[in-house]
């Protein structure tokens, strides 16, 4: 009698563009003024943008959902400061629709989406993924609901995109603050980091069994400089002390499981993946 093949998970990086902003925002106070230096200038850092599928039997995963293709321009969704602040470059091939077709896959083929947050460049296309169940922290959507409730047209919550979850229907499923460890599929595992960078992060924990362990962090950790030692917090911070319990967590996790961790917009780590164009990781 043959055996079974039983089919295993792929993961696939696809690439949404890149997104700038001033290196304060990331690194918090990189460069300060010294009686030396009285005049120490800012600089923009580029960084990239992405997503990842996970093509799983039990079903598919999609952690994060960039930036809005209709985001920039005088029509755009963002807000003019916010797109002074945050420009960002997305070719047509960059849209994650584009991404996932290029992958064979439509938006209703999903089964969970994964919103480590529901900042302009992880949540923007949320509102494609109707047949989907959206996992989010309950604090960072019920304070993602208020900026739009007052109307908040500036910042890291888009207007535009948040109208479009509710007018889309979206079916949500909330981790509360005291859940952790929700397992959504044989070697996927959910991660609460608490609120730090955000009000609500959440991330992944993935076993493959060729590539090995790997945790998503998303912006829980920006980028390799950010996760130290020592750890060096952004600009943009809901909790300080939650953000260092986070990245403390991640780290003693990658070390108990033998994980790589993935920042959320590390360009020097970013070069190193495989894309969905060129293969996928399993």
């Amino acid at each position: 009698m043959t055996g079974i093949i039983k089919p295993t998970p792929k993961l696939y990086v696809m690439d949404n563009g890149t997104l700038s902003m001033d290196k304060n925002f990331m690194i918090s106070m990189h460069n300060p003024a010294s009686i030396e230096n009285p005049n120490q200038p800012s600089e923009m850092a580029t960084f990239p943008v992405y997503t990842v599928l996970i093509d799983h039997p039990e079903g598919k995963i999609l952690f994060d959902t960039a930036c809005n293709p209709n985001s920039m321009g005088a029509e755009g969704r963002w807000g003019k400061v916010t797109q002074s602040l945050f420009p960002i470059d997305m070719p047509e091939e960059c849209y994650l629709h584009n991404r996932l077709e290029e992958l064979g896959v439509r938006p209703e083929d999903i089964k969970y989406v994964v919103a480590s947050h529901l900042h302009l460049d992880h949540a923007g296309c949320l509102e494609l993924f109707t047949n989907a169940t959206i996992i989010v922290h309950e604090d960072e959507l019920n304070g993602a609901l208020q900026t739009y409730a007052r109307n908040t047209k500036e910042g890291a919550y888009i207007w535009g995109d948040i109208d479009a979850w509710i007018k889309n229907n979206l079916q949500w499923k909330t981790v509360k603050r005291t859940e952790d460890g929700l397992q959504l599929a044989e070697g996927i595992k959910l991660l609460n980091f608490g609120s730090g960078h955000a009000w609500g992060m959440l991330g992944l924990q993935i076993q493959l069994p060729e590539t090995g362990g790997i945790i998503l962090a998303s912006d829980a950790i920006y980028t390799a400089e950010s996760f130290g030692p020592p750890v060096k917090p952004p600009g943009i911070l809901y909790d300080s002390v939650g953000y260092t319990s986070a990245v403390e967590k991640i780290r003693r996790l990658s070390q108990e499981t033998n994980s790589d961790v993935w920042f959320g917009h590390d360009a020097n780590q970013f070069k190193t993946f495989r894309k969905s164009t060129e293969g996928y990781y399993e």
